[in-house]
C-alpha cells in the first residue's frame, strides 16, 4: 500500500496470486453499459469502483453488473459484483467495492437488488459476499437496512484491515475559487508550494506515455515504505480502460521524475488513487506542488470534490502512518468516516470455515 494515498484501493492482490489467469466479463447481458455508467456516475452514491471499466481492470476477476428498474423502465439501483473463483474448488467469493449504488433508505428496493445478487451467487457457487458501500458510519438507517436484507455488519473490524480504508480525507471544491482554496492551506503547505515553484519543479498531466516514469517512482516508494506494488501493465491498463477519466500528474526536477500521482475523475469527484515519490531531491517539496496542481485542474474540470483517499489511524498521533493524515490535513479538507464492511455468508458453517482459513493465510476476506 502506498502510504494509504492508494490505500483505499481494492486490496485483494494477495488473493490474486492464487490465479494465474482469469477472465473479466465487461458487461452483463441484460445491462447496457452506457445506461449503467450514466446511472452510477450521476448517483450520489456512485463510485469509479462501481464502473464497468474498473471491473475490466481487475484481471483474474469476473465482473458482473446487476440492476433493478422502476415502473418507468429506468435503473433505480445497481451493483457491480466482482467474482473470484477459488482454484481447484467449484466455489467463489464475491465482492462489490463501494457498492451498491442505490437509495439505502429504501429497504424494499435494496431487497430486490439483493435478489439479483443471489442469482449470481447460485450461478458461481459463492460461499460469501462482501461489500463496503459509500455510506458514512453515522447512517443508521442504511446500516440497519443492510442488516435486514441479510448482511452482517463487521463493525469491529479495524479500519486498516478492511479492503477499502474506512477513513478518507476530502476537500470540497464547489463554490470556492483557487485563491480561496490556496489561502485556506496551512501556512507551511503554502510555503512548500512556493519552494517547489522557486526550485523549478514542473508538474504536468500525462496519459499512458509516462507510465514508465511513474512505475519507477512506484518501485522506489514501495522499497522505501515496505509494500508490494502493482505491475507496470496494471497501471497502464487502468489508464487505458478509464479512457479520459484517469491520468498521471507527474512532477520533474532538472528533467528527472520526482513525484507522481494516478488520479481518476468520476462523477465530478477527483480521486488520488496512487501516489509515489523519489528518494532523491525531496528538499524541492514536489508533493506539495503536485497536489496544488491537481486541485487547480479540478477547478478547471468543474469537479466538486477532491478525494485524497485513505488516512489510516488518523486519530493516533503515535502511529507510523499518522504523517499521511498530517500531510493531507494541511490542505484544509475534512475527514469522512465510512461505515465499513458488510458480509453475507451463504453457507454459514463451510463459508465461515473457508473465510477463517483464508484470513489465517493473510487474505483480507
Amino acid at each position: 500500500m502506498i502510504m494509504y494515498g492508494n490505500e483505499a484501493i481494492l486490496y485483494m492482490n494477495k488473493f490474486e496470486s492464487f490465479v494465474k489467469q482469469g477472465r473479466v466479463i465487461k458487461e452483463d447481458e441484460r445491462v447496457n453499459k452506457k445506461e449503467y455508467e450514466a446511472f452510477v456516475e450521476e448517483h450520489c452514491m456512485g463510485s469509479f469502483f462501481q464502473s464497468v471499466d474498473w471491473g475490466a481492470v481487475k484481471e483474474g476477476w469476473i465482473s458482473r453488473q446487476v440492476v433493478t428498474r422502476g415502473k418507468d423502465g429506468n435503473i433505480n439501483a445497481s451493483m457491480q459484483v466482482l467474482i473470484k473463483k477459488i482454484p481447484y474448488l467449484n466455489i467463489s467469493y464475491m465482492y462489490a467495492p463501494r457498492g451498491p449504488v442505490c437509495d439505502f433508505a429504501d429497504e424494499d428496493g435494496l431487497r430486490e437488488l439483493m435478489k439479483e445478487v443471489d442469482k449470481l451467487q447460485k450461478r458461481y457457487h459463492a460461499f460469501a459476499f462482501k461489500t463496503d458501500p459509500c455510506i458514512e458510519e453515522g447512517d443508521r438507517v442504511a446500516i440497519e437496512n443492510l442488516k435486514k436484507v441479510g448482511f452482517e455488519y463487521l463493525i469491529t473490524k479495524d479500519g486498516y484491515d478492511t479492503i477499502q480504508c474506512r477513513s478518507n480525507y476530502v476537500l470540497d471544491l464547489e463554490g470556492k475559487s483557487c485563491e480561496e482554496l490556496y489561502s485556506a492551506f496551512h501556512k507551511k503547505h503554502r510555503y512548500n508550494i512556493r519552494v517547489a515553484e522557486r526550485k523549478g519543479v514542473e508538474c504536468s498531466f500525462f496519459g499512458i506515455e509516462k507510465v514508465e516514469d511513474f512505475y519507477q517512482l512506484m518501485i522506489e516508494t514501495g522499497e522505501r515504505d515496505g509494500f508490494k506494488i502493482r505491475s507496470k501493465e496494471y497501471y497502464a491498463r487502468l489508464i487505458r480502460k478509464q479512457e479520459n477519466k484517469a491520468k498521471l500528474c507527474m512532477c520533474y526536477y532538472e528533467g528527472m521524475p520526482v513525484s507522481g500521482a494516478l488520479i481518476i475523475n468520476y462523477g465530478g469527484r477527483m480521486s488520488y488513487l496512487y501516489g509515489a515519490s523519489s528518494n532523491n531531491h525531496r528538499e524541492v517539496m514536489a508533493n506539495y506542488l503536485m497536489h496544488w496542481t491537481i486541485l487547480k485542474h479540478c477547478k478547471e474540470l468543474g469537479c466538486s470534490i477532491y478525494d485524497f483517499m485513505g488516512i489510516p489511524y488518523y486519530y493516533n498521533k503515535a502511529h507510523k502512518n499518522y504523517g499521511v493524515y498530517r500531510f493531507k490535513k494541511g490542505f484544509n479538507g475534512r475527514v469522512v468516516n465510512y461505515a465499513g464492511e458488510f458480509e453475507k455468508v451463504y453457507y454459514p458453517v463451510v463459508g465461515r470455515m473457508i473465510i477463517k482459513i483464508m484470513n489465517l493465510l493473510g487474505y483480507k476476506l
